[in-house]
């Protein structure tokens, strides 16, 4: 628990990367393994994830993110964007992918629960759809920004951006995808004095509440 608490008292809101500094490949597979790992509602993971390199993509979105800088400075930008039709098809896809991977059939309490998730799922609304997408993709998102620390390697969570100006540059829309939230992935930038501020956080007796 120390080693968790040290990793994360070492991370914080990254404000200027050091753009000289690249994230080795190895590492970034580890970082996709956090996302891809990571839990979310009936796991089917309402989303996909855009590993923004190309520096021309990256100055295009940097307007869409009002200028800040992390978006052309990071190593890498990742795009967390929800699937914008998730019905009976997507969710089948998933139970597809489970039997193939566990070498099961769809029958018996897994046909119940893959009916019980459909009656789930189809009673939201569309706008309930995308909204519970949007909380599987930050469950996604806090799993990098864990794994990040623990590799020492910085990251952020931005929402200062543009969602529909996203979709636009990257092609969303055509893909069925929405961007909901963004990443910036590298390394500090010496100069940035944000990482010698105390973190601020409320304490204990102000957070949690026993009952």
């Amino acid at each position: 628990m120390e080693n968790i608490k040290e990793h994360l008292n070492w991370r914080y809101g990254v404000k200027r990367y050091d753009s000289t500094k690249k994230v080795q490949q190895q590492d970034m597979d580890k970082l996709q393994d956090a996302i891809r790992l990571a839990p979310s509602s009936y796991g089917l993971q309402p989303y996909k994830v855009l590993f923004i390199e190309d520096p021309d993509v990256r100055a295009k979105l940097s307007v869409a993110s009002f200028h800040q800088p992390q978006v052309t400075e990071a190593s890498c930008l990742i795009v967390f964007a929800i699937e914008t039709t998730i019905d009976e098809t997507f969710i089948d896809n998933y139970f597809s992918k489970m039997c193939s991977t566990r070498g099961i059939k769809l029958e018996g309490i897994l046909e119940k629960h893959r009916n019980s998730v459909v009656n789930a799922i189809s009673r939201k609304q569309n706008d309930e759809k995308l909204s519970w997408a949007t909380h599987q993709a930050y469950l996604a998102l806090g799993f990098l920004l864990m794994a990040a620390a623990e590799m020492k390697i910085d990251a952020n969570a931005m929402e200062g951006f543009m969602p529909y100006q996203y979709d636009e540059i990257l092609g969303l829309k055509q893909k069925g995808l929405h961007a909901v939230v963004i990443a910036a992935v590298g390394y500090r930038h010496p100069e940035d004095f944000y990482q010698h501020m105390i973190k601020v956080r409320k304490p204990n007796n102000e957070l949690f509440i026993k009952i």
